[in-house]
């Protein structure tokens, strides 16, 4: 005889199980953040923490509403067309009524919101992968669930985040690093964020029009000077890729030298405002056309 199933602590670890697959999916997008090239404005730590507990909470509340309305009736389902189709309760059949249930409201939101096809295939395969594990890992009946799925889930969270730091250590990940530009890759148009440019030939001249100036001392929210003018360039590319330097020498215009970021496709040429510590970047990229 099977022992009696508890709704209340199968709600538990479903939404455990909700809030472990948002770590998971966190712990992801962290890694890959480390293989893309750094955002143009620094990253306010204190803020990001911050956030973070918050959406904690979210993710809790939102995990809670969710088992309520799709995860349990979902193996209430499973149990009855189990016992009343195959004689037995049957696991798969909670993924196929999770499906059911998730189809009417992503089939209404995206008719109303006229999305395409793709993405509403997409996100109705994740939200049936994500519920369904909520409500298999739910359905066995002993006491001690709570505490395996929390010690396993955190392990295997945990685990993904130190592999993955690994990874990136060692190479397995592609961990970014600025492209090595070569005097080549320079010659053409580059573009500040205020149409200032800076275009660079091949012979070693460059044309400066309204490109920024920023002095260590300048506060990383403050105006920029702007300057324009001729002169000559050129490239160093220093111990490695990180080291690499552009010099630009026009007269009346006085910049440090250049520090090179982005990627193969999107090179970009920048500079610190105020205190490297800062994150501050002033950056020129590359014209698409080159000229």
């Amino acid at each position: 005889m099977h022992q009696k199933r508890s709704y209340g602590r199968m709600l538990l670890v479903s939404v455990l199980v909700g809030c472990l697959e948002v770590a998971l999916a966190v712990v992801v997008v962290l890694l890959y953040v480390r293989t893309q090239p750094p955002p143009d404005t620094p990253v306010d730590h204190s803020a990001l923490v911050a956030g973070l507990l918050s959406f904690g909470m979210i993710v809790g509340v939102i995990a809670l509403l969710l088992s309520l309305i799709f995860v349990l009736p979902a193996v209430a389902l499973a149990d009855l067309l189990g016992r009343r189709i195959g004689g037995r309760e049957a696991w798969w059949w909670v993924p196929l009524v999770v499906a059911a249930l998730v189809t009417p409201p992503i089939a209404a939101f995206s008719a109303y919101n006229r999305v395409e096809a793709r993405p509403v295939l997409a996100f109705w395969a994740v939200a049936t992968a994500a519920l369904s594990m909520g409500g298999l890992v739910a359905r066995p009946r002993h006491p001690g669930l709570v505490r395996q799925v929390a010690l396993w889930g955190t392990a295997v969270v945990a685990g993904t985040g130190l592999f993955g730091a690994l990874g990136l250590t060692v190479g397995l990940l592609p961990a970014y690093e600025p492209s090595a530009i070569g005097p080549a890759t320079m010659a053409g148009t580059w573009v500040d964020h205020t149409s200032g440019t800076l275009v660079f030939t091949s012979d070693g001249r460059v044309t400066a029009s309204g490109v920024g100036q920023h002095r260590p001392d300048d506060h990383p929210s403050g105006p920029s000077r702007r300057c324009s003018g001729s002169g000559t360039w050129s490239y160093e590319p220093g111990r490695d890729v990180w080291t690499q330097e552009v010099r630009i020498d026009v007269p009346g215009c006085s910049w440090r030298a250049w520090s090179v970021g982005g990627t193969d496709r999107k090179p970009r040429i920048y500079q610190h405002v105020g205190h490297p510590d800062s994150g501050k970047l002033y950056e020129l990229r590359k014209a698409a056309d080159g000229a």
